[in-house]
């Protein structure tokens, strides 16, 4: 940690004084001036942080997953998911929700370059709004609107442990009242993991060490098409279609030892080798009213979204107490279909400044995930059955914003949700039937006391709803000696929010959190008796199952933050840095549930982002981003901090719309991201080691005119007291 903090202090001081004297020499020569203003790389607002990108050297050769990763507040752990200050998240794109989750929103965001980026908004305390589950992430895309053709295309080369390849192109035209953009791109990956697993029963004192391999490769391309068509000055009408596609092919090595009462018992070796093929489809069809001079909006949206993932997963394990290996083969093809209509409409009320919101959104998902196991050790496991999962979401909200006496601004929002579903095996026979309503208010306030100082409040309810897999009770085995399952009695997991934030000069920001739950789901353990006729010797077997558990029992958790940001140089040098403390209470939460875990929590966390424009006058942009990051979730707790980094140097060609990029990714120190879960069975530590590390290099190619249009936003909530512009 000290090397990277010493490296980036004296990069950043050796850059800030060369350019100082250059700059110094050259006042003889200026006889005008031209203020160029430029908005800060990251703005904290009310309700949430914006990380403003469109610029930044960090996009060149990255998609937007990368710039995800480097995003202030955001982090992603071992598993792919995001979080926002340690919390769940909600992806949305251009106020678009995603309807993937996990690796699968993982892929899919790998395939938007980052040269299609505006800025990243990380609302924190979002408004009734958005299908709120927690924070949110709106990733918004820029919007060429220029007459003619113009677009870009990008070449990067990534080596990590082994060599990976991305392309990708840009084109948009503009005539008129139509405006038609394209986007695709294809990947070669390769991707290798390492594990070290310590599992740990409590009896017999039963430890079993796993340490495994994992290489996967995916050839990946994608491509969308937005056609838009402006009626007349309020009415605009268009059609988004999605298409992505990855081939994937992954192996995996284990070898593992176990040991009961300190006696050894047996050791195997185990290969695994997958096959698969994802393919997702999604479409959107728009309308928009928008009427500047009574400020009144009304958004249309009607779309659908396909997502199939068909795998055949093969594992080959050699016991050194057996003669025979054992083999299973997993074959699977998940299907999952989502169709839905929403409505958005915003009115301004009088001549006061109010502003009355309202909409709704009607969901219909129809999942299906069958499977079939082949192989000669199937006595404990059912072989085949079909998953299905239905379920129909109608949600109605209203906000109304105003500000009093020119010094409070206020929004009041009411959410509210119902959710119909079934759950059912076509074989087993099991099944569930459940609906609830769910209200989720939120309010906002902020006072400003000067043109220097300002408070504000907000207060959000939350629910996050279990995704549907996470249901699916079938039994299947895993690369780590364990079995899996989903649970089909999942409970969704209800949060109370509230958040102060303290402004001071517009550029220092004091903020605290307090988060309440007393009831979740996390992963967990448990140890399952089965019957094994087809073993004479041992009739019946002990296995070790994984599998997402509902837990009661309050959690508190207490959060302190501090961010500055800071331009200095003329506007060249943008410095961002934000720390924060973090303190959990798990007491009741282990007590209730025989954890065996930690009570008390308490860590540092925090990011910083550097980026300098035109060095030395040559059209070299410069950026660094560094993240110290703990992973503490439920009843999962991290060994380590993490320190990630990330620097790049970007030379921009203005003749030749040309741009070169190099980036240094965690060269100084490799993540690895070591946790232990507890669990009323055992304790489980697994110590991931990933390719988040290496070296990137990127060609890009512009053409055309590459000026964008900004976003107009009117509801108090993206503007004077969110995150957007007037």
């Amino acid at each position: 940690m000290k090397i990277i903090t010493c490296t980036i202090a004296l990069l950043t001081a050796s850059l800030a004084l060369a350019q100082a004297k250059k700059d110094t020499v050259k006042l003889k020569d200026i006889e005008a001036v031209t203020l160029v203003v430029r908005k800060p790389t990251v703005e904290s607002k009310v309700d949430r942080t914006v990380f403003n990108v469109a610029n930044s050297s960090i996009l060149a050769g990255n998609t937007t997953w990368d710039v995800l990763r480097m995003t202030p507040l955001v982090s992603i752990d071992n598993n792919d998911a995001i979080k926002a200050e340690g919390e769940n998240v909600t992806v949305y794109i251009n106020d678009r929700k995603s309807v993937f989750t996990g690796k699968e929103l993982k892929e899919y965001l790998a395939t938007i370059p980052a040269d299609n980026l505006m800025k990243i908004e990380v609302i924190t305390s979002p408004s009734s709004r958005y299908e709120t589950t927690g924070s949110v992430i709106n990733i918004v895309l820029k919007k060429r609107d220029d007459e003619g053709m113009k677009g870009s295309i990008t070449l990067n080369n990534r080596q990590n442990r082994k060599n990976s390849q991305y392309t990708n192109f840009n084109l948009n035209y503009h005539k008129k009242k139509f405006t038609q953009t394209v986007i695709g791109s294809y990947s070669d990956n390769t991707w290798v993991q390492t594990n070290s697993i310590v599992n740990s029963l409590y009896e017999n004192n039963d430890i079993t060490t796993i340490n495994t391999l994992n290489t996967d490769k995916s050839k990946s391309p994608s491509i969308s098409s937005t056609s838009e068509y402006e009626l007349n000055d309020k009415n605009n009408i268009g059609f988004i279609v999605e298409y992505y596609q990855s081939k994937r092919t992954s192996s995996s090595e284990a070898e593992a030892s176990n040991y009961a009462n300190d006696q050894f018992k047996y050791s195997y070796d185990q290969s695994q080798n997958l096959a698969g093929m994802n393919r997702t489809l999604g479409t959107n069809l728009f309308y928009k009213y928008y009427d500047k001079e009574k400020n009144r909006i009304l958004d249309v949206n009607l779309g659908t979204n396909y997502d199939s993932q068909k795998d055949s997963n093969d594992f080959l394990k050699t016991f050194s107490n057996k003669p025979i290996p054992d083999q299973i083969g997993v074959n699977s093809n998940n299907q999952m279909r989502n169709y839905y209509i929403k409505i958005d409409y915003t009115q301004s009320i009088g001549k006061s400044g109010a502003t009355f919101e309202a909409g709704g959104k009607i969901d219909f998902n129809n999942n299906v995930a069958p499977y079939y196991l082949t192989g000669n050790k199937l006595d404990l496991l059912q072989k085949t059955d079909k998953f299905h999962y239905e379920d129909n979401i109608s949600s109605l909200y209203a906000n109304f914003s105003k500000t009093f006496f020119k010094k409070l601004e206020t929004r009041v929002g009411i959410r509210y949700e119902y959710i119909d579903f079934k759950v059912r095996q076509d074989i087993a026979g099991t099944s569930r039937k459940d609906g609830y309503g769910t209200f989720l208010p939120n309010l906002l306030l902020k006072y400003s006391f000067s043109d220097k100082y300002d408070l504000s409040l907000t207060y959000n309810r939350n629910i996050w709803r279990p995704w549907y897999a996470e249901f699916n009770p079938f039994l299947l085995p895993n690369n780590d000696g364990i079995y899996s399952r989903g649970n089909i009695d999942l409970q969704p997991n209800p949060s109370d929010r509230l958040y102060l934030k303290f402004g001071i000069l517009k550029k220092y920001f004091l903020s605290a959190r307090y988060m309440f739950t007393k009831q979740d789901y996390w992963t967990t353990y448990s140890t399952q008796v089965v019957n094994t006729p087809g073993d004479p010797d041992n009739p019946t077997k002990e296995i070790t199952v994984t599998y997402p558990g509902n837990f009661s029992g309050k959690v508190q958790k207490y959060y302190l933050f501090a961010n500055t940001n800071q331009t200095f140089l003329k506007n060249k040098l943008n410095v961002n840095v934000g720390f924060g403390w973090y303190y959990i209470d798990n007491s009741d939460f282990n007590q209730r549930n025989d954890l065996k875990a930690r009570d008390y929590i308490s860590y540092w966390g925090g990011s910083t982002n550097l980026s300098y424009t035109n060095l030395f006058n040559k059209n070299i942009n410069l950026s660094a981003w560094v993240e110290i990051s703990n992973q503490n979730n439920g009843n999962s707790y991290a060994n380590k901090t993490n320190v990630f980094h990330n620097i790049s140097m970007t030379k921009i060609f203005p003749k030749t719309q040309m741009e070169v990029s190099l980036q240094l990714m965690n060269i100084f120190q490799r993540p690895n991201f070591d946790s232990t879960t507890f669990s009323p069975v055992g304790t489980f530590r697994n110590s991931t080691q990933s390719d988040w590390y290496g070296v990137s290099l990127s060609f890009v190619k512009r053409f055309g005119n590459q000026k964008v249009k900004t976003n107009t936003k009117t509801d108090v909530e993206k503007g004077g007291g969110g995150g957007g512009e007037k």
